[in-house]
């Protein structure tokens, strides 16, 4: 019980942080809402109608990248989540948590579920540029993109605790989140269909677990326009779906290959941080 309590604690100070911020709430809007308005608006006409008719519908660009922004929301704040675990470091408050009767790995929970939450309260944010580009929300539609965002909000976490638990400095922290954050956002398929790409970068996107989220949240929009699941593998081939294997993957199959990943990172994190000095 003391342990549960610890953590809840903790979680709610990093909530409590991110709400009192409102800056920075605004400024993390400001690139996936230009990437959606400025990006998107512009390559729309050349781009046109993504799925053809005979799929039950069609999508232009914008809307295809509406979910590759919401990605990019969750991927941004989660990732850099880690910083507070660095500037905790520096200022002390980690040391005086540390040497408290709450385990290390209770600690770890706390940071990855704090993010998580974030993280997951930014992406929704972006639900409400919606209604603006012909994507129809409902509480229904809400829920699945937010129960998706709250799962690769969590691996993302878990992976930014693993790079912040063995840094010293916060510029350090910040140039490896830069470093890795715009591979995995391009190599994600999160602003461009994925189709007719070279072998090795068809191998570098599938390997990037936040492909697997980018196909989740867009299938979840797609279906909301009207495509329906039956033409799937239609989807697949015109670019607005992940193929591995030779197989279609479905909503279930990205979800359950972001689970595992989340699962692995969580026990890296807790272990690392565990193990540190």
């Amino acid at each position: 019980m003391y342990t549960l309590k610890s953590i809840g604690i903790l979680w709610y100070r990093e909530v409590l942080r991110y709400v009192r911020d409102r800056a920075r709430i605004l400024s993390s809007l400001g690139p996936p809402f230009f990437m959606l308005v400025v990006f998107g608006g512009g390559l729309t006409p050349a781009m046109g109608g993504l799925a053809p008719e005979a799929l039950g519908g069609s999508v232009n660009y914008t809307q295809f990248v509406f979910p590759g922004t919401i990605a990019m929301s969750v991927l941004f704040t989660a990732m850099f989540t880690g910083t507070s675990i660095v500037w905790d470091r520096e200022f002390g408050f980690l040391k005086e948590v540390l040497v408290s009767p709450v385990s290390r790995t209770a600690v770890a929970l706390s940071k990855i579920l704090g993010g998580s939450t974030v993280a997951m309260l930014q992406g929704m944010l972006m639900l409400t540029f919606a209604p603006l580009i012909g994507v129809p929300l409902s509480v229904g539609l809400a829920l699945q993109l937010g129960l998706l965002m709250f799962i690769t909000a969590f691996a993302l976490t878990s992976l930014g605790v693993v790079i912040a638990v063995r840094m010293r400095s916060l510029e350090g922290f910040q140039m490896i989140m830069n470093f890795l954050n715009v591979p995995l956002l391009f190599l994600s398929g999160a602003f461009f269909p994925l189709r007719d790409l070279p072998i090795w970068l068809t191998v570098l996107v599938r390997v990037n677990p936040f492909t697997y989220a980018v196909d989740a949240l867009r299938q979840v929009v797609l279906q909301s326009l009207g495509l329906s699941e039956q033409t799937h593998q239609a989807l697949v081939a015109a670019g607005l779906g992940i193929e591995l294997f030779g197989r279609a993957l479905s909503i279930w199959d990205d979800t359950l290959l972001i689970v595992l990943f989340g699962f692995l990172m969580t026990v890296l994190g807790a272990w690392m941080f565990s193990q540190r000095d």
